[in-house]
């Protein structure tokens, strides 16, 4: 039993980075200023930050991360010696497969209600099937957020999963450039 353990514990971060290196699959969704926007094809020549949530579990997760991606990533920095700045995209893309694809509008019409508008460009909306992403992506757990960062070619250069941490953001702040 503690060898499985071990197996699953040094495992699991090897499956999530088996896909560092690959373009990350095509997603078409729309945001909540009811825009059209294809990854990766839309925000090449950017680096580009997307969090999937697959679950009402995972976009709980997913939430956590609204605030301290806003304030560190999108939101113009303050003046100030140590202000900072990166020019990256952000989605928080909520996927809406099998029995959920019904209640697409409804529950977009509720995100829209709930979600901060200043991250309404950044809340893109996906209905259609999991496995091409739970494929390509190795997603293994669908109860948790997965996020992916994509350099200007659209090639996935860092993921993670779960629950915001600082360490886990700071990570992803690590591989961008300054601007």
């Amino acid at each position: 039993m503690k060898k499985l353990i071990l197996a699953f514990i040094f495992c699991s971060p090897a499956l999530l980075f088996a896909q560092k290196g690959t373009i990350f699959p095509n997603l078409a969704g729309e945001n909540l200023m009811h825009g059209e926007v294809n990854l990766p094809e839309d925000v090449k020549g950017k680096h580009t930050l997307i969090g999937l949530a697959f679950s009402k579990k995972s976009e709980k997760f997913l939430n956590s991360w609204f605030t301290p991606v806003y304030d560190q990533l999108i939101k113009e920095p303050e003046a100030g010696l140590f202000a900072f700045s990166y020019d990256v995209n952000v989605y928080f893309v909520p996927m809406l497969t099998g029995a959920k694809r019904p209640a697409y509008q409804q529950v977009m019409k509720n995100v829209e209600k709930d979600v901060d508008p200043r991250l309404h460009p950044n809340v893109l909306f996906y209905q259609g099937t999991l496995k091409e992403y739970k494929d390509a992506l190795n997603i293994t757990d669908k109860d948790l957020p997965y996020f992916y960062l994509l350099d200007k070619e659209g090639k996935i250069i860092y993921a993670t999963s779960g629950l915001y941490s600082r360490a886990k953001l700071q990570k992803i702040v690590d591989e961008l450039p300054f601007e």
